[in-house]
């Protein structure tokens, strides 16, 4: 095991499933102490009982290695205090992993206004006022942000229109930050899964039988013929995080099977 991480805090959210649960692990193991969020508690005290029994013991020799914060990113105050409570647990702030986000299906002509709105807060505004908020301690520690994103942030799908539309704009914003941000020593970049693997369809409302079928077809417009992992995705993530990604910022990094270098089918 590479303790690349150690002495590192890193703050993720959408911690308790997916990605956010798998990039916790996977920080966790190399050395990081980490900061979990997310809006259900019993999830988040079952990670965060895992990291400190499973992991703990191998990845750090600083005790405690994990806490976590049951919270809505979507609330200023809870945010504020997200980020208030990691640095007075652990003392600084080296990494930002923004994983929390939310899907839903809608066309042009059915989404409505309050439908965009709550997944523009969950999946844009939310990560810009963590990243806004944790970037003067960032600054202190050199640190990093990695935003999840999406293969819809980089091609247009028909029927998730702000799904698409929200995973775009947090491409951009990743990409100003990263350059607003780099005389700071703070690095920004984000990854761009395809299908992977989680609860976050079924979390959109998703039926189970679609969900599969949905499964079953993206397997094949995926050109490596299958979906993706939430540990796939958490590796790109460390990755970014650790000091082998020192020289890589404003990236948009596609981790999707090919799924963006492909047409419309």
């Amino acid at each position: 095991m590479t303790l690349e991480l150690h002495d590192k805090i890193a703050l993720v959210t959408g911690a308790s499933s997916g990605i956010g649960r798998a990039t916790a692990i996977r920080l966790a193991n190399a050395g990081a102490r980490v900061m979990l969020v997310g809006r259900r508690e019993k999830p988040l005290a079952a990670i965060a009982s895992y990291i400190g029994n499973e992991v703990g013991e191998a990845a750090s020799d600083v005790a405690p290695n994990v806490a976590f914060i049951h919270a809505d990113i979507t609330i200023e105050n809870d945010a504020a205090h997200i980020v208030a409570e990691t640095v007075n647990r652990f003392g600084k702030l080296d990494i930002l992993v923004n994983a929390a986000g939310s899907i839903s299906t809608g066309s042009i002509r059915d989404t409505s206004l309050a439908a965009w709105d709550e997944l523009m807060n969950v999946n844009v505004r939310a990560v810009f006022h963590l990243m806004k908020l944790a970037t003067p301690h960032l600054e202190r520690t050199h640190g990093n942000i990695v935003n999840v994103s999406s293969v819809t942030g980089l091609r247009s799908f028909p029927g998730v229109l702000a799904y698409c539309v929200s995973k775009a704009a947090v491409d951009q914003l990743t990409r100003c930050a990263a350059l607003e941000l780099a005389s700071a020593g703070v690095r920004v970049n984000a990854v761009n899964p395809g299908v992977v693997k989680t609860n976050l369809h079924r979390e959109g409302g998703m039926a189970e039988n679609d969900y599969q079928e949905f499964l079953a077809r993206s397997a094949t417009t995926h050109p490596l013929g299958r979906t993706g992992t939430a540990e796939e995705v958490a590796e790109l993530i460390y990755f970014l995080t650790s000091s082998q990604a020192a020289w890589i910022t404003g990236v948009t990094y596609s981790i999707d099977g090919g799924r963006a270098q492909t047409c419309a089918r």
